[in-house]
């Protein structure tokens, strides 16, 4: 099973909360908003944008 997510898709795809554009985490496998300090995981290939679902990341995680 590949971790990779289609460059296409992640060009497209943004945080439903702030509409900004997400960063890929190969290591985790989730799609990252930094600037509402959430990780949406990836689950069997398809991104799971719901906020309900969405990991808070810890202070020292979020790229400034």
């Amino acid at each position: 099973m590949s971790h990779e997510i289609d460059p296409k898709l992640l060009e497209i795809l943004v945080c439903p909360i702030t509409k900004v554009p997400l960063r890929y985490d190969l290591k985790a496998h989730e799609l990252i908003s930094d600037q509402a300090g959430l990780a949406y995981p990836i689950r069997d290939g398809i991104p799971v944008m719901l906020t309900d679902e969405a990991r808070t990341l810890k202070p020292s995680e979020i790229k400034k």
